[in-house]
């Protein structure tokens, strides 16, 4: 089975319509290994000349996220919002507030601490999201003057 005929697959579990656009998105998403801007997404898509507007992009991202077949990360401090594949993993991602280099953490130190406060507030947890905020080792070298 092809990655297309996987994300159609996808696209018709989640009740959407399997379009070029949407087909071209998710594998956009899916080869690259940081989360991307709407506005990377649009200039991928124009280098595969594929003809689209950015808000369609815009639409689109939200319609898969939606639907988990993308997920959305809000750095702080940015005004965008930045989307990557859903690969059905839960993970963090720690972020460089210098060069916003994004690590992917696989990871997930809060599984006993979620278990936990289900217990304490009788809630049903249904996720959790966390990204940490830092510089990474070449930011830090540059802010100390390359010393």
């Amino acid at each position: 089975m092809t990655k297309n005929t996987e994300f159609g697959d996808d696209l018709k579990r989640s009740g959407l319509k399997n379009t070029k656009q949407r087909t071209a998105i998710l594998e956009i998403l899916e080869q690259n290994d940081q989360p991307m801007a709407a506005e990377q997404v649009f200039l991928e898509l124009k280098n595969k000349d594929m003809p689209v507007n950015l808000s369609t992009v815009y639409r689109n991202l939200e319609t898969l996220t939606d639907r988990n077949l993308a997920t959305k990360l809000n750095i702080t401090g940015e005004n965008r919002m930045l989307f990557e594949y859903n690969q059905k993993v839960h993970r963090h991602h720690l972020v460089c507030l210098g060069c916003k280099r994004i690590l992917t953490i696989n990871c997930c130190p809060l599984n006993d601490y979620e278990k936990s406060l289900a217990k304490e507030t009788n809630y049903s947890i249904a996720g959790h999201k966390l990204d940490v905020y830092g510089y990474c080792p070449e930011c830090r070298q540059k802010s100390r003057g390359g010393k």
